[in-house]
Formats: C-alpha cells, structure tokens, sequence
C-alpha cells in the first residue's frame, strides 16, 4: 500500500493540524465528514455541501450495496460520478449498519449473512466482498475495514471476542485491498471502554501497518465522560504521523474534547438529522427553530458563517417554514448545521496553529455552561 501524504503543519498539545493528500484532493485536518448516507448528504445538493468548506464525504457501504447496489455502482463509473461529487469519499465498512438495521442477522468467523432491511433479500458479507464493494465498486479514496461492533454495555468476554474477530477480518480486509496508489486502507480499533482490550488492538494493528486508524465501538452508548476516558488511554497507542479517525462522533462538544485528545478525523449524521427535525446548532448547543419565542425573531442564525442559510435567512421564516410544513426549512437547517460544523472545524485548525487550543476549549465549554 502507498499511503496518502499526511502533513501535520502544527501541534498543540496532542492536538495537532495539518492536511492529508489525496489523488481527489487535499483534506485539511481536523476534518468533519458529512455522512451520504445512500449517495447523497440528505437534503443537500453536493454544490451546497461543497460551499460549507467539505474537504470530504462519507458514503455507506451497506445502503448503497442494498440500492442501487454495488455492480450498478461500478457500472455508474463509481459513487463520484453517480453523485458528482469530485472531491474524497469515504466509506464505511458496512459492519455497523449489517449489525443495527439488518434483519435476521447471523455472525460467524467468516462474516455475516443477513437480510436486507429494504426488501428481505439474503446477503453475505465478508471481509473480502466489504474491500470489493468499497474499493473496486463504490470507488472510495479511503477504504475502511469490516469489523464488529457491539452495543455497549456489554460483557467483557463479548467485548473482546468481537476485538478480535475485527482483528482477523483486519488482517483479511489488508490481503483483499492488496498494493493500491490511489485508494487508503483504514483499520479500526475496538475494545469497547475497556483499556486493555483497547491497547491490544491498537497495538496488533499498528503492527500490521495500516494507512490511518479509527477508533470505532464509541458513541454506541457508553456516554460522554467514557468515551473521553477511553480515547485517553487509546491515541497514544496509535502512530503520530497517520490518521487518527473517530468514528460516528458526534456532537460539537465532542468532537473539542476529541481534538484536544489526538484525533484528526469525524462523521456524524447529527447535522442533517437535527436540521431534518428542526434543530439548528450554535456554540451554545442546539435551539429548536419551532419554538415560539422565534416566531417573531428576524435576527439570522449565525451571520459569523459564510452559508447563506447561516447568514440571509431570519429565524422567523425558518420558524415559520417548519410550523408550514415546508421542504425548504429542512433543506435550509441542515445546510446551517453542515456549515456550523466546517466552521467549527477551521476554529479548531486555527486555535491550534496559535498554540491557543486550551483557550478555545475552555470557551467553548464555557458556552455551553460546562
């Protein structure tokens, strides 16, 4: 495998930013994904998620196998012309999805044999078909490997078998994706909030040689103050010139604390589904636009942010368009929060290029009344 070039232009802390080089373009780190969920960040257009500053998107691999469907992908010439979208992708295994939506699911060493939520169509996923689908059909810059991810809590012993299951599927996913110039190979650490479990993993995968690491198994439940804890004891089990990738975080809060702890990358559903359901997020956390006291508001959401549902629309019209019923509300809160999100991102690059990350955290925090 030849690993994308990741430039790491200033530290702070174990913060760091910098940029990781791919042949679709450069990904300037600390990043926020936007998640398309099946081929396209719901209620956007790919101009407007370009505008709020993406660098990248992340695809699912499990809906888009299920619709259109992966041969029909690779038909299409791949995700990044169906969509149009020319910047990165990446895509998820397709492991947590089979586990949470799937019916019918039934787990063994070699993979995972389940029945399509949409129509009850059987479907058998392994290590290999997850690198076939991504890679070869979907198209995606960064490839991320099959591996189990139990709700928390959970046993110990249930904990660390599906560790190390992940740890062979691991193994496999790097023989499947083979020698590759233009795409990257993620692995994926587990081992629920337990420590040890945690350590074993990232040091078996780091011994393998990956080209960037996540952090998966968190935000399934195990709440705020473990999922800190358990980066702490996880990043620094990871390689300083790679990647660090968490997965399905999460709120703004989070994702300050996550920064501060070593970690370059995220994905969350949480902007568009919030926007979806009339949550528009600031600093100070989300507000809900239907409530009455915007009925009359014509202040904007945020002038500070260069998006024009941030800055030209007032909270009464968007108050106005969801107690309407309209399409447009939806459309124009989820664009804010993408928006909220990407701005929220370059504060973090900047603070950290000032060596100030400490202030900026304890401000944020103090916003928030925490």
């Amino acid at each position: 495998m030849t690993a994308f070039p990741f430039e790491i232009h200033a530290r702070d802390g174990a913060a760091r930013t910098g940029v990781l080089k791919t042949p679709r373009g450069d990904i300037r780190t600390p990043a926020f994904m936007p998640v398309g969920t099946a081929g396209t960040v719901k209620a956007l257009t790919v101009e407007q998620v370009e505008q709020t500053g993406a660098d990248i998107i992340l695809g699912n691999t499990y809906h888009l196998m299920l619709r259109p469907g992966g041969e029909r992908m690779a038909k299409f010439g791949g995700l990044h012309r169906f969509m149009r979208w020319d910047k990165p992708i990446l895509t998820d295994s397709g492991g947590y999805q089979v586990m949470s939506l799937a019916q019918l699911r039934k787990l063994d060493a070699d993979g995972v044999t389940f029945r399509s939520h949409v129509d009850g169509s059987q479907h058998r996923l392994t290590p290999e078909d997850s690198i076939r689908i991504q890679a070869d059909q979907i198209g995606a810059e960064i490839v991320m490997q099959l591996d189990e991810c139990p709700a928390l809590p959970a046993p110990r012993e249930t904990v660390e078998k599906a560790m190390r299951l992940s740890l062979d599927w691991a193994g496999r996913c790097k023989r499947a994706f083979g020698a590759r110039d233009e795409q990257n190979l993620f692995a994926i650490v587990q081992g629920g909030v337990d420590p040890e479990l945690r350590r074993i993993s990232a040091e078996a995968l780091v011994a393998e040689g990956f080209d960037g690491y996540a952090i998966g198994g968190l935000a399934v439940g195990e709440g705020h103050d473990a999922m800190l804890a358990t980066l702490d004891v996880t990043t620094p089990h990871l390689p300083n010139d790679r990647p660090r990738y968490l997965m399905g975080v999460g709120k703004p809060i989070d994702i300050v604390e996550s920064v501060w702890r070593g970690v370059d990358m995220f994905d969350c559903v949480l902007p568009t589904r919030s926007g979806r359901h009339g949550q528009a997020w600031t600093d100070a956390g989300p507000i809900n636009i239907t409530n009455a006291r915007f009925a009359e508001d014509m202040s904007p959401l945020d002038e500070s942010i260069d998006c024009p549902a941030s800055r030209d629309y007032s909270k009464a019209y968007l108050h106005h368009l969801f107690k309407a019923g309209e399409l447009l509300g939806q459309t124009l809160l989820s664009w804010h929060n993408v928006a909220y999100y990407q701005a929220l991102m370059a504060r973090l690059r900047e603070a950290i290029a000032a060596g100030r990350l400490a202030d900026f955290r304890d401000a944020f925090k103090s916003r928030l009344g925490g």
